[in-house]
């Protein structure tokens, strides 16, 4: 259990869920709002799903089981919010969550992840990615960018993580895997070709 995990557990056992989100979304919310970025290749629809994933994570995190990683947990979410996000669904006022307390927690992480990933891009390979299908890109960010693990990935998939049985789990993490190499294998090429074409 990283440190992290230990810091939101103990808030959490403190009945102090505003704590809790705090701590993750400082931790957490410069690199998830970077991996949202890059999956919806659109910063505006970043920071939309960003609002939203900080709702879903205060919502959430009060039944938090710890059967992953409060990182894992926070991917598994913003993998969400991303599909609620491009099937159009929109948050409902009655499902709000006052959030004023973290607006400089969220402003922060907007600021900490822009000027971070101005410094860190390679053009040629984001054009590259961004025109990947946007579950190969997805997985792309969270293996590549992320690095997390092939479970992790996995349960981030699942429409249900919560339903998702162990052997379930490794099947679908060996089946992730596979796409994974097929696509790295496809980018290499698309790499090669370029760099043929400008010498």
């Amino acid at each position: 259990m990283g440190e992290i995990d230990e810091r939101v557990r103990s808030l959490l056992a403190a009945g102090d869920t505003t704590g809790a989100v705090t701590v993750t979304l400082r931790e957490l919310g410069p690199e998830v709002l970077g991996f949202l970025s890059g999956a919806l290749g659109n910063d505006d629809d970043a920071d939309e799903v960003f609002a939203s994933l900080s709702v879903r994570l205060w919502q959430s995190l009060r039944g938090f089981e710890g059967r992953c990683s409060v990182r894992t947990w926070t991917y598994v979410l913003a993998r969400h919010e991303i599909g609620r996000y491009r099937r159009g669904a929109r948050r409902h006022e009655d499902g709000r969550v006052p959030i004023s307390e973290l607006q400089d927690v969220l402003a922060a992480a907007r600021t900490t992840t822009r000027s971070r990933m101005i410094a860190d891009k390679r053009q040629h390979l984001i054009e590259l990615r961004d025109q990947l299908p946007k579950d190969d890109r997805t997985l792309l960010i969270l293996r590549v960018d992320r690095n997390l693990a092939w479970e992790d990935i996995a349960l981030a998939f699942a429409e249900t993580p919560e339903a998702l049985s162990e052997d379930d789990r490794k099947r679908e993490s060996a089946r992730l895997r596979k796409r994974f190499q097929l696509l790295k294998r496809r980018l290499v090429e698309q790499v090669r070709g370029a760099e043929l074409v400008t010498k």
